[in-house]
C-alpha cells in the first residue's frame, strides 16, 4: 500500500507549533538552575514574542475568518478552527505566565532584596507620600484624562499602549438620588446608577518610565513601583468633579498585519509610509484587563472595541510583561545574571595584515555572537576608504539603530565609489527604521533600491570590487543573519568571506538581476528563492533517499529557524521512510510529528533555547560518502522558498566543512538547552548516564581558547625574535 505523505493527519498546525516554541521559551523563565534575573529576562521575551504573534499570525487568522476564508492549512484545519484551537493554547499560555510569575519569581526577587510593590494599596504612609510628590511633580503635568459623553466620543486607543479605564460619577450623586426617593444605595448594578456612570480613559505615558524606584525600608533593598499604579492611586486627581468608583489597567493589541497592494502601488515607499499610519487603527484583536476590573467597566471596553469573549484576557497581575526588561536593569543585582559575553576576535584577523589580503589566502568562517562581528563591519569599512576598491553591493534586511555599516556605505559614496544598495522596507517593524536609513544612504550619493515587488530581500550578501594587479577580483561576504551589529552580540549566525571566482560571479549575477532583472543562463555556486531553491532543496534531500536504497551513505543534519513547508516535509519523510538517518535542529516551529511508524522512525527533531537567540540555517548531506555543507539565510517555510529572495551558499574549504559539522554535532549532543520532539510535543532531553553539555556556552568558550592560543603564540613569537637578536 502506497503511503500518502501528504496527509494533513501527518503535521502539525503551524500556529500551534509556534505556541509550544513559546513555552520552551517560558520553561527557561521556570528553570530554577538558571540565575533568577535571567528568568526574568525570559518571561519577558514570552510576552513579547505573544504580542508579535498576535498582531500578525492571529490577526492574518481573524481577517480569513472574516473574508469567508475556508481552505485548510497543512494540519488539515479552517482558519475558524485554528483560532478555537489557539484561544485554548494560548489562555494556558498566559495563566502559565503569570503563575511563574507570581508563584515562583515575585517570591524569589522579595527574598533577595528587591521588592516590587504589586498594588498602590500596599504602600506604607512614608512610601504614600513619596509617590504621590512624584505623581504631583512627574507624572500630573504629563497626563491627558479623556472623559467620554455625549459631547466627547470614545477615543482612539493606540496599538499596545497601557492605559487605565474608570467609572466616574457627578459629585454629591447619592444626595441627589434622596431627594427623588431613590434610596437603594447598595444596589450598584441597578440600571439609574449605570445610566449615571461616565466611562473615562488616561494613557500611562509611554515617556515615562513604567518601573519607578522609590526609598526602600531597608538599606540594600531596592523597591519599586509601576507607573500604571502611581497613577491609579491619584487618579482622582484627573477628576475633580467627580468620585471615581472604580479604575482598572487595560490593554489593546491591534491587527498589525501589513497589506500592500505591490501591484496598485506606484511608488513602494509611499505605499508603505501610508500604511504604516494604520498599524495603529488597525482592528482590535486582543484585549488585556486586570481579572479584579468591574464588570460594569469591562462591558463597555467590549462593546467600544467590538471584542469577543475568547479575546478578552483577564490578568492576574502587571499588563504587558515586557516591562521585566526594565526590572532587569536595575543595579546592584549582577550576581542573580549571567555575565555579558565579550565576543572574541576572530582568529584569522588578528594580525596587522589588510583584510583583503586575509581573505585572498582563504576563506574565513565567522560564528556570531562567538565571534566578532567586527571583520564584517571593517569589510565594508576598508572597502569604503580603499582607493583600489570600485564598487560596493549589499542587501540590508534590518540594521541597528546606530549602523556603523550605513556609516561606511555612506561613505564610500562620499569618496567616489559605486556604492548599491537594496533596502528592504517590508522588514517587519523596521518598516520605518529601513525607510530612514535608505533617505540617508540616499543624499550620501548611494543607489538605493527600495525592495522588490512582490517579493521580500531576506539574503545577506555584501560584494565588493575591487581593482589588482592582476585585474578585476571580487570579494563577498555571505551570511545567515543581519547586517546588524547589535543582534548579532545575542543572534547566533553564521558567515563566509570569500573570493572565490565562482561565488563572486554569483554574488554580481545577482545584484544586476536585483537591481535590472538581468538574469544569467546559468549559476556556479549559489542557489537563489524564489526562483529554484525549493527544487534545489528536494533535489539533495531525495537525492539522500536514493543512496539509501542503494545502501550507500545516507544521512541528512539540518538546522534552522522554523519547518513548516508541506513539500518539503513530504520529503523528509520519504527520505526516512528509505533508511536516511535526519536529524534536525529547529528552534521555533515544526510541523513535522517524529516517531510515525513507516514515516518518521528514522528523524529526530530538537530545539534550543538558551541565552543566545539560534538563527543560523546549516545543512548537511551524506551524499554517498561526498559530504556537502550548505548555509542560508532561508529556513524550510513556504514564504522563504517562494516569496523571498534567498540565497544557500556551499562551504567547500575542507577546514571550513569540518568546523561546521563540529558545531551541528556539539548542538546534537546538548543535553542542558535542548528539547526533543517526541511525536508533536516537546521534552527535555533525559541527562542520566549523558555528559552535561550547553552548546552555547561551549562554543563561547571555544571562542575564548582560540584567542587566548592566539596570544600565546603571539608571545613565543616575541621572545624567540628576541633571543635570536
Amino acid at each position: 500500500m502506497e503511503i500518502n505523505f501528504s496527509d494533513p493527519k501527518y503535521y502539525t498546525n503551524r500556529e500551534l507549533s509556534w505556541v509550544l516554541f513559546d513555552h520552551r521559551v517560558l520553561n527557561e523563565a521556570r528553570d530554577k538552575n538558571i540565575p533568577l534575573f535571567e528568568r526574568l529576562k525570559f518571561l519577558s521575551i514570552t510576552a513579547s514574542n505573544l504580542d508579535e504573534f498576535f498582531m500578525i499570525r492571529v490577526a492574518s487568522l481573524k481577517d480569513m475568518e472574516n473574508a469567508g476564508y475556508t481552505k485548510k492549512d497543512i494540519a488539515g484545519m479552517t482558519p475558524t478552527e485554528q483560532l478555537k484551537a489557539l484561544h485554548v493554547a494560548i489562555h494556558e499560555l498566559v495563566d502559565l505566565q503569570y503563575s511563574t510569575y507570581n508563584r515562583s519569581l515575585l517570591p524569589l526577587l522579595e527574598k533577595n532584596g528587591l521588592h516590587i510593590i504589586r498594588e498602590h494599596e500596599q504602600l506604607t504612609a512614608e512610601e504614600a507620600v513619596y509617590v504621590d510628590q512624584y505623581f504631583q511633580e512627574n507624572v500630573y503635568p504629563v497626563l491627558t484624562p479623556m472623559a467620554v459623553d455625549s459631547s466627547r466620543p470614545f477615543p482612539l486607543i493606540r496599538n499596545k499602549t497601557l492605559n487605565i479605564g474608570a467609572l466616574i460619577s457627578k459629585k454629591n450623586r447619592e444626595e441627589e438620588k434622596d431627594k427623588k426617593g431613590k434610596n437603594d444605595k447598595n444596589d450598584k448594578n441597578s440600571k439609574t446608577e449605570e445610566s449615571e456612570l461616565l466611562f473615562a480613559t488616561v494613557q500611562v505615558p509611554s515617556v515615562l518610565p513604567r518601573v519607578v524606584q522609590i526609598p526602600s525600608k531597608k538599606d540594600g533593598d531596592t523597591t519599586v513601583i509601576l507607573l500604571e499604579e502611581i497613577i491609579e492611586r491619584n487618579i482622582e486627581k484627573l477628576f475633580l468633579s467627580y468620585d471615581v468608583v472604580c479604575a482598572h489597567p487595560y490593554r489593546i493589541m491591534r491587527n498589525a498585519d501589513l497589506t500592500i497592494d505591490e501591484d496598485e502601488a506606484e511608488d513602494l515607499l509611499v505605499e508603505i509610509q501610508r500604511q504604516l499610519k494604520k498599524r495603529q487603527w488597525g482592528e482590535v484583536i486582543r484585549l488585556e484587563v486586570e481579572d479584579k476590573a468591574d464588570e460594569r467597566l469591562l462591558k463597555i471596553l467590549k462593546m467600544e472595541f467590538d471584542i469577543k469573549d475568547a479575546d478578552i484576557f483577564a490578568i492576574n497581575g502587571p499588563l504587558d510583561l515586557t516591562m521585566l526588561m526594565k526590572v532587569y536593569g536595575a543595579e546592584g543585582f549582577d550576581k542573580y545574571k549571567t555575565s555579558r559575553y565579550q565576543p572574541a576576535p576572530v582568529p584569522e584577523f588578528q594580525n596587522e595584515k589588510d583584510i583583503f589580503q586575509v581573505i585572498r589566502e582563504g576563506d574565513v568562517f565567522l560564528h556570531h555572537p562567538y565571534m566578532s562581528f567586527d571583520p564584517v563591519v571593517n569589510f565594508v569599512r576598508q572597502a569604503a576608504k580603499d582607493p583600489d576598491v570600485l564598487a560596493i553591493k549589499q542587501t540590508l534586511y534590518r540594521v541597528s539603530g546606530n549602523s556603523p555599516i550605513i556609516a561606511a556605505l555612506a561613505q564610500a559614496a562620499e569618496n567616489g565609489k559605486q556604492v548599491s544598495v537594496l533596502v528592504e522596507l517590508k522588514a517587519r517593524f523596521d518598516e520605518e527604521n529601513n525607510i530612514q536609513w535608505a533617505k540617508k544612504l540616499e543624499k550620501s550619493g548611494c543607489h538605493v533600491i527600495y525592495g522588490l515587488m512582490g517579493l521580500k530581500t531576506h539574503s545577506k550578501i555584501t560584494l565588493v570590487v575591487r581593482k589588482e594587479d592582476e585585474g578585476i577580483k571580487r570579494y563577498v561576504h555571505l551570511g545567515t543573519g543581519n547586517y546588524n551589529d547589535a543582534t548579532a552580540k545575542l543572534y547566533t549566525d553564521m558567515g563566509l568571506l570569500t573570493c572565490n571566482e565562482a561565488i563572486g560571479e554569483d554574488a554580481t549575477a545577482v545584484f544586476n538581476m536585483i537591481s535590472g532583472y538581468s538574469e544569467p543562463k546559468q549559476w556556479n555556486k549559489l542557489s537563489l528563492a524564489p526562483y529554484w531553491l525549493r527544487d534545489r532543496f528536494l533535489y539533495l534531500i531525495r537525492r539522500e533517499a536514493m543512496y539509501a536504497k542503494e545502501g550507500r551513505k545516507a544521512f541528512i543534519t539540518a538546522k534552522m529557524n522554523s519547518l513548516c513547508d508541506k513539500e518539503i516535509i513530504a520529503a523528509l519523510y520519504e527520505a526516512s521512510s528509505a533508511g536516511v538517518e535526519i536529524n534536525l535542529i529547529v528552534r521555533g516551529i515544526c510541523c513535522l510529528k517524529t516517531g510515525i511508524p513507516g514515516i518518521s522512525e528514522n528523524i529526530h527533531v530538537r530545539s534550543i533555547v538558551g541565552t543566545f537567540l539560534e538563527h543560523s540555517r546549516i545543512f548537511y548531506f551524506g551524499n554517498g560518502g561526498n559530504e556537502e555543507v550548505y548555509m542560508a539565510s532561508a529556513d524550510w517555510m513556504p514564504r522563504n522558498l517562494d516569496k523571498r529572495v534567498e540565497i544557500l551558499f556551499p562551504v567547500e574549504d575542507e577546514r571550513l566543512k569540518t568546523e561546521v559539522i563540529n558545531i551541528l554535532n556539539i548542538q546534537l549532543a546538548d543535553t542542558l538547552k535542548a528539547h526533543i520532539l517526541v511525536g508533536d510535543q516537546y521534552e527535555k532531553v533525559d541527562k542520566r548516564g549523558k555528559e552535561l553539555l550547553s552548546s552555547q556556552m561551549y562554543f563561547c568558550e571555544l571562542a575564548k581558547d582560540r584567542k587566548k592560543k592566539k596570544n600565546e603564540s603571539k608571545e613565543r613569537l616575541f621572545v624567540s625574535r628576541e633571543m635570536k637578536e
